[in-house]
């Protein structure tokens, strides 16, 4: 499994609760408790797209927007739509 899919998000960290709420000017809004320090909301992130997805932290990287609070985050093993359908809002 060589492939991977990406897709850009837009995160608002210090939220009460982790969770996807929807889209944001194109991209998915998620929602993070971690505050954005040391890198904390960002590991957070790839936590919750793995626990979304069930795959291994390994398996997710953020590829832009490390400083940002949009970011393009790539999945290797999953393609596009089971990426998309794992984050859309319930």
């Amino acid at each position: 499994m060589s492939d991977s899919a990406r897709l850009n998000v837009y995160v608002q960290p210090r939220a009460s609760k982790t969770a996807v709420v929807g889209m944001h000017d194109g991209c998915i809004k998620i929602r993070l408790a971690a505050p954005p320090v040391d890198g904390a909301a960002n590991a957070a992130l790839i936590e919750f797209v793995a626990e979304q997805l069930d795959v291994a932290k390994s398996r997710v990287r953020i590829t832009a927007g490390l400083t940002s609070r949009r970011k393009t985050v790539e999945v290797d093993g999953v393609s596009a739509a089971q990426l998309a359908a794992a984050l859309s809002v319930a």
